[in-house]
Parts: structure tokens; sequence; C-alpha cells
């Protein structure tokens, strides 16, 4: 099957569906016509407004919703590499969020793309030889628009502007500093970005300060963005890191959304009301502040991650050669206290626990020890090999050159269920893509939500599919009241469209991870059939989505 730009969209009368419309109104009984990529006509559609050679489907009762919005997705390699991007398509998901935690690919220079390279291996796998051709957001973007499976909306990333003007160092910028990264921000903005992300747990990121980072804001404000935050905590200081994120919103007169937000670690089980608490104060105030998380407990990041940021001063070459030093020297055994004794940055103030980080995949190929850690904790392949956990995640790191993905499991059953429920929840995959095991959140956040969470009583059927469709797309600019709003099954609306039984979906496994979703049958971007009769149909109607936002100038 030979993945083609669709020339346009076929028209098509869907008949006797469960309309979900994705404003959390009741569903309904009706049909849905589709001409040109739009809806033009909802409930009973009369004979005469078919046009002639229509497509016909019956939908045999089943549902029939706006296509699903991802606010945090990391596919920003995959959009160009993969036309199929099944863990998208066959999920329904129609437009997701890229240049997410503050880390992506534009704008870059060559020396940024050589960090970035090694830094996000474990996100995105390697850069593929030849493939970066662009330098600033408007060209990545316009390479987007050259075809893919589904449309890309994207986050200008913090760290990787600051890595361009400050470099991997922690220092605070200077003032000439501070102008060139709003330059880029503002640039990135004015291109189409809906935002910024930051990653402020990661280098280089982490290393701005508040009025640094409310400075940045400012930029992201007057163009009608919003700043989408991974805080500095999501473990012992994770209130204050969530009290920063609103307080940089207030200053900056950004918009916020807090991106995977829940309390995560021991030391915050069933914490998730005092989140919610900040948020709806601020919200009550005033604010402009929305959330988005995934409806699983363990997390899932890059080993290197964990580590303090103090070692990776210097890029990650240089962090390769610290851990390649003698374990009893200085510095890993400074590092080795701050994992484990004091707690890192890295991981969230948390004294790391071996037994809750496991192995997910690898980025070099070839190695038959670190392929055979796939699955494994770190605790467990120290006892099977009779070492310190500490040794077995250093080795990890170096043989990997820092490509090593993880779950983290310390999540807290109670936090993920009052957030999801919370009227300001959103849902965001957070979905890593490589790894031989990667979290099924990637193929599986959307459906598990809209099967499992449902039918066990969580949400309704229309708060779920609010969601995943009208809040989102109201968060990125794509629900406007005019025609051409994305979002909301509306005359008028783009028919990003999904087909599903509410009784039978169902997403991946952490046993089958790449499993493709059950029980969603018809997917469409534009009108454009993307999946149909549960099978990908080789067409990338997706693009880029550059709202015009309120003030972009």
């Amino acid at each position: 099957m030979t993945p083609s730009r669709s020339a346009g969209s076929p028209d098509l009368l869907v008949r006797g569906a469960l309309l979900v419309d994705g404003t959390g109104a009741p569903a309904r009984r009706g049909d849905a016509l589709v001409s040109g990529g739009v809806l033009r006509a909802l409930g009973e559609v009369p004979a005469h407004l078919v046009p002639a050679g229509a497509r016909v489907l019956d939908a045999g009762g089943l549902a029939l919703c706006p296509g699903f919005v991802d606010l945090h997705a990391h596919s920003d390699l995959a959009v160009l590499t993969d036309p199929e991007h099944l863990s998208r398509a066959l999920q329904g998901v129609t437009t997701e969020v890229l240049g997410q935690d503050g880390l992506s690919y534009a704008p870059v220079d060559d020396a940024a793309l050589a960090v970035l390279d090694v830094q996000l291996a474990g996100w995105n796998g390697r850069l593929p030889p030849g493939l970066v051709t662009w330098r600033d957001v408007g060209g990545y973007l316009d390479r987007i628009d050259a075809g893919t499976a589904v449309n890309a909306c994207y986050l200008v990333p913090q760290g990787t502007v600051r890595l361009l003007v400050v470099g991997a160092e922690d220092r605070p910028a200077t003032p000439a500093e501070l102008a060139a990264m709003r330059a880029l921000v503002r640039e990135g903005m004015a291109q189409g970005a809906v935002g910024m992300s930051s990653g402020l747990t990661y280098t280089p990121g982490m290393h701005a300060s508040t009025d640094e980072l409310a400075a940045l804001c400012e930029e992201v404000a007057a163009a009608g963005g919003y700043w989408a935050p991974h805080t500095r905590s999501y473990g012992a200081g994770a209130l204050e890191a969530y009290a920063e994120a609103l307080e940089v919103g207030w200053r900056s007169g950004a918009a916020v959304h807090l991106t995977h937000a829940t309390m995560n670690f021991p030391v915050n089980r069933g914490r998730a009301g005092e989140l919610l608490a900040l948020v709806d104060a601020a919200v009550a105030a005033g604010q402009d502040v929305t959330l988005d998380s995934y409806p699983y407990l363990p997390g899932s990041t890059t080993l290197a991650a964990l580590l303090p940021s103090w070692a990776a001063a210097g890029g990650p070459e240089a962090l390769l050669a610290r851990l390649g030093r003698p374990r009893d020297g200085e510095e890993l055994v400074r590092l080795r206290h701050d994992l484990e004794v004091q707690g890192a940055d890295g991981c969230h103030g948390v004294p790391v626990d071996w037994a809750s980080v496991q192995v997910s995949g690898v980025a070099t190929a070839g190695d038959p020890w670190l392929a055979a850690a796939v699955g494994a904790t770190v605790a467990e392949l120290a006892q099977r090999e009779g070492r310190t956990p500490f040794a077995v995640a250093v080795d990890l790191l170096v043989r990997d050159r820092l490509g090593t993905t993880v779950l983290q499991h310390v999540g807290d059953a109670a936090n993920v269920r009052e957030v999801v429920a919370s009227r300001h929840h959103a849902v965001g995959s957070d979905g890593l893509l490589v790894g031989a095991r990667p979290h099924p959140r990637a193929w599986g956040a959307f459906a598990h939500l809209l099967g499992p969470c449902v039918r066990e009583g969580l949400l309704s059927l229309e708060e779920a599919v609010l969601r995943m469709t009208l809040r989102p797309a109201r968060r990125l600019g794509l629900a406007g009241p005019g025609p051409g709003a994305r979002g909301v099954l509306r005359v008028g609306a783009v028919a990003d469209l999904v087909l599903f039984d509410p009784a039978a979906v169902e997403g991946a496994t952490f046993d089958e991870p790449r499993r493709p979703p059950r029980g969603i049958p018809h997917v469409w971007v534009a009108g454009v059939p993307l999946v149909t009769d549960g099978a990908r149909t080789g067409a990338t109607p997706g693009r880029s989505l550059r709202p015009l936002l309120p003030h972009r100038p």
C-alpha cells in the first residue's frame, strides 16, 4: 500500500449513528452528511441533500464523534518518517500537539541538532541522516504540510531555544541572550506555533529562572498562545512547582496548560485534590488554566532524565564522559548519593527506587546485553547479575549512549482518577513511540479512556468524548464559532470523525503495548478516509494546523 496525499474528500452519509457531538451534551441518534471535507447536515438528513454518488455507511448504532486531539504527543519525527502512523490513526487521533517538554527540532542549528540527536534518542529515536533540512518553526511545519497521516500543531520548545542561545550551561541568561530568546519565541509564534512548551526537569530548559520563563511567556501571550510546562517536580516539590507555573502565567498574561498533570511518588498519594484546588482558585480569579493527563499509573521517560542536572553540564557528550569515569571517583560517588539518598532534581527530588524503574527500550541495536535488559527493572537486572542497581544503571546509560527509555511505576490510582474526573481535564497521551516495550499510552490512551474508563463508571461517554475533542480543540484555538471548527459535530465544522463501538473499544496493554486498538473501525481526517474497517487506507490528509490566534501578529 503506497501512502498518498488525497486530492479531496469523497461525499459521505453516515446513517443511524449515536451522535456524540463533543460538547458533553447527551448523545442522540441521527445521520451525518459530509461533503467537501465539511459536515453539511446532522440529524435526519433528507434524501435530496445527499449528493449523487455519495458513499452511504450504515453505522449500525455505533457512535460517531469528532476526531480526537492529543494535547501531548511525541511524534515529532514520526510525522515525517512514518506515513502510516498507526498509533495515532487507528486510535482515532486526528490532531496531535508536538514540540513538547521544551525539547524538539525547531528552531535549530547544526550544533543544537547534534545535541538533540543524542538527548532525544530515547523519545524519538536517532535522527535519520539528511532528514532535517529546516532551521525554523515555519520550515518544520512546511515539511508536515507535504503530507502525513494526521494533523499537527506545534509548541516552540523553550529548552531548545535556550540551547541555541545560552547553550547547556546552568547560568542566568544575559540581557542580550534573553532578548535573543524572546525573538526566537516571537518568530516561532508568528510562523504558526500555538504556544511554547517547557521541560523543567530536563536540561537545559530547567536552568531558566521564573523571571526568564515569564519574559518568554510574554511573547506567547502577545501572540494569543499558551504555555505548556512540564513543571519542576511531580514528586517532593510538586505543589510548589505547579504554583510557579501559575505565577508565570499571572506575570506574563499567558494561558497555562499543565501538561501530564498529576501527583506522583509515594509522598503524594491521595493529594490530587490539592493540585485541583490550586487550579480551581486560579480559574476563579480569572486565570486561563487547563491541564491534561493520561489514564495510567506509570510514567515514562529516559533513564538519563533521572540524573541530577549538574551531571549533564556541558551536554550529552560531557555526561557520557562523566559516566565513564571510575565508579569510586568523586563525581560518580556524588551522583549515586544524589540519586539514591538525596533525591536528584531529575527524579523530582525523590530518592530513586530502582525496583520502580523498568527498562522499556534501548536505542542501540546489536548489543545482546542491552536487548536482554528490556522489560526488567533496574533492581531485577542488578539481582540477576549480582551487582548494585547504580552500576547497572550507569552501564545502561553508557552502552546505550543515553538512549534507554524507562517506565516509572510511581503513580497513584486515586490521584489519576481524581484528575481525569476534574472539570479542567483533557487527554494527552505523552506517548513515546520508540523502544521494544513502550508505555501503552501511545497506542491506547484514548481507547482506554473511551472504553474501560467509561464502562467502569469513571466518566460518562459524553464526558470522555468532551475531554478528547472540543475541550482540547478550544485550548488550541481550533473550535471557533464559525466554519472550519474542529473538535465538534456541528454543521460547517471540519469532518475529522471517529466511528466506534462503545461496548468494545479498548486500547493497548502493558503486555502488548503496540496492540492496535479494538472497536474503532472508521476514522476520517477532513472527510478523507484514514481508517476503513479497522485498516489504514494509506491516505495522508494531515497537515500542520496554524490557527489564527487572537493576538497573533
